[in-house]
């Protein structure tokens, strides 16, 4: 079923605002984006997904030229770049969630398969995770890393930053990157006891 624009924006929000409720996210660090028809809805810069309204998403062309006023977030580039290698992505989400970027300090992480498969969910749900090596945060450093990986997973982790995670829509983005954090959670949780 395609949805209306209305509807990306109402179920953007939801998942903003279910993450930050719950932790996930905090601050105004987090950003998601959404394609709809030829252009790209990405949170601007600045937004806090526990306040996020309609009128916080700026709005750019599918070559990231921008469309309205709104400052998009300085990490615009890797969405474009998700949504340039894998053309049935139509969402992205990225956010700072504890268990993910414990994780990524993990030594000796698979660089292409960085999350234990405990369970199978996260292959089921996304697949395979990239470890994409520390940059600072929308750097160009941090997207040319980024940009080498790209096609070579399903999901990446930024190290010492946190999980990026795309779907076809917001809603599979936001049960894939539930999947992540939780998987991250167990492989934590489990390398501490063992």
């Amino acid at each position: 079923m395609n949805k209306t624009l209305d509807q990306k924006f109402d179920d953007s929000i939801w998942v903003a605002h279910s993450l930050f409720n719950r932790g996930k996210a905090s601050g105004s660090i987090a950003n998601l984006s959404f394609k709809h028809e030829d252009k790209i809805y990405i949170t601007a810069t600045g937004t806090c997904f526990g306040t996020l309204k309609r009128d916080e998403f700026a709005v750019i062309d599918l070559e990231g030229n921008q469309i309205d006023e709104l400052k998009p977030s300085k990490e615009l580039p890797m969405h474009l770049s998700i949504y340039k290698a894998k053309p049935e992505v139509g969402a992205v989400v990225h956010v700072h969630s504890t268990y993910s970027v414990l994780w990524s300090f993990v030594p000796g992480l698979q660089e292409y398969d960085c999350i234990p498969d405990h369970t199978p969910y996260l292959k089921m749900k996304l697949g395979t995770v990239s470890l994409v090596p520390y940059e600072k945060p929308g750097s160009k450093e941090l997207f040319v890393e980024f940009d080498k990986r790209v096609t070579k997973s399903d999901g990446w982790l930024l190290a010492q930053h946190g999980p990026v995670v795309p779907g076809n829509n917001i809603m599979e983005a936001f049960f894939s990157l539930e999947e992540l954090e939780e998987s991250a959670q167990i492989a934590w949780e489990l390398r501490n006891r063992l």
